[in-house]
């Protein structure tokens, strides 16, 4: 059945800021404190959206998340109106407050792990919400994204929801940031590769850095998005890479259709799992980087990996890169000589993302991948894909709405929160969600 891949971008969140909370993402870390601009983060998504699918990659919207999280604070024994819980959290718990302001959610390829009707028993198209439990600002985001995913993939006949996972260490899921699938045409079953960093009891973990994703949870979303057992790979992430800051497997790797692009270090028994996946995807290719020519250390700085790989029509593939790639000398020889050598990658596409990788997520953070074929697309909540008109929209309700500076002072700032639920309440109307907020609800 004809199927294309849609990649659903997470847009930038009013109250984007840098408080370097992610522990083992080192660009997180490193810019701490560091002024920001929401305006200029939202744009710069929106400007990659814009062109993608005006090359002709079907795109789509995904929502940001209400911030400051009031109901958590309150959950956290802040109490008195909203402005005075946000006012008490500044003073007494000043990381908190920047915890339940982060604009975290923009980097939606963590928001829920996919399966595509074509893999899944029920031929329904499947999404399991992350928990994300490794990391407090995160961790809190599962319901609203529980409730934007049900309302833009709303045809229960097509579309299958699962809540995320108990929130427990055993059961750490990071999305479809660990997830890639592997096959020929878009709508012909493909193999499932789940990648993991531990397993509960296992010897093999990093010792610097924490494996956010879990065997144990891996398994758990197959069984739940109805994953063929046959059409399943679990993998181990390389324990030594996690603790040079590859925090997720699209930080270390990137597939699309029979190519994987990896560096040469990235799992465990790397080169049995790439000849288990020649012996079950017809025409498989993997593109190894040698370390020799991009360290870990580099394709972490640059994001190299975090790329994405898609198809056009003819079979091609196009490599989108962030900025930062093309700015490092030997990842950009790197690059140009990939591209004359034997493989479907044609070309190259750079973004300035600067706002978005300054906090630790480059393009393939950005965006969730979700295979449709074309009833399937028909299915979903028109309002929230890509064309002239909601560009255009979301670009004059972001100069409406967002600051074009930001630093962690201003989280307390009770102007803050009613101008981001003011810009939250119009975004649901222009994109037809409905009630997706707790301020809302």
């Amino acid at each position: 059945m004809k199927a294309r891949e849609v990649n659903f971008d997470g847009l930038v969140g009013p109250t984007h800021h840098y408080a370097g909370l992610s522990f083992g993402n080192e660009a997180s870390t490193k810019h701490r404190d560091n002024l920001s601009n929401p305006r200029l983060a939202a744009k710069q998504g929106l400007l990659k959206m814009k062109a993608l699918s005006d090359a002709g990659f079907p795109q789509a919207v995904i929502p940001p998340q209400e911030r400051p999280h009031v109901n958590v604070l309150r959950q956290l024994g802040f109490s008195g109106s909203d402005e005075h819980v946000v006012e008490k959290a500044a003073t007494q718990a000043p990381q908190l407050l920047s915890a339940v302001s982060s604009a975290s959610s923009m980097w939606v390829a963590n928001a829920a792990t996919v399966c595509p009707s074509a893999d899944a028993l029920d031929g329904k198209v499947h999404l399991t919400v992350a928990n994300l439990n490794n990391k407090f600002h995160r961790s809190i985001e599962a319901p609203t994204t529980e409730a934007v995913l049900r309302a833009i993939f709303s045809d229960s006949r097509t579309f299958s929801v699962h809540s995320a996972l108990p929130q427990v260490a055993m059961l750490g899921d990071e999305g479809a940031a660990n997830h890639n699938r592997l096959g020929g045409e878009y709508g012909d079953p493909g193999v499932q590769m789940f990648v993991y960093g531990r397993e509960e009891g296992g010897s093999a973990a990093p010792g610097r850095y924490p494996a956010r994703q879990t065997l144990e949870a891996s398994q758990a979303i197959a069984r739940l998005n109805q994953v063929n057992p046959r059409q399943v790979v679990f993998a181990q992430q390389n324990p030594a890479v996690i603790d040079q800051g590859v925090f997720h497997n699209d930080v270390i790797a990137v597939s699309n259709r029979q190519v994987l692009f990896c560096h040469e270090l990235a799992f465990v028994q790397q080169q049995r799992l790439l000849a288990n996946l020649r012996a079950r995807v017809p025409g498989f290719m993997a593109l190894e980087v040698p370390d020799a020519e991009v360290s870990v250390a580099d394709a972490v700085e640059t994001y190299l990996f975090n790329s994405q790989l898609l198809s056009r029509e003819d079979g091609s593939m196009m490599l989108v890169l962030p900025q930062e790639s093309r700015e490092h000398p030997g990842v950009w020889r790197y690059l140009n000589s990939l591209l004359a050598q034997d493989n479907p990658i044609s070309e190259l596409n750079v973004f300035d993302l600067r706002e978005s990788m300054s906090n630790g997520g480059g393009p393939a953070c950005l965006r969730l991948r979700v295979v449709l074929t074309e009833a399937e697309q028909r299915a979903v909540n028109p309002a929230v894909m890509m064309n002239d008109a909601l560009f255009h929209a979301l670009d004059a309700w972001v100069d409406r709405y967002y600051r074009d500076r930001l630093q962690q002072s201003d989280l307390a700032d009770p102007l803050l929160l009613r101008e981001s639920r003011e810009a939250l309440d119009s975004l649901t109307q222009l994109l037809r969600l409905g009630s997706v907020y707790p301020f809302q609800l």
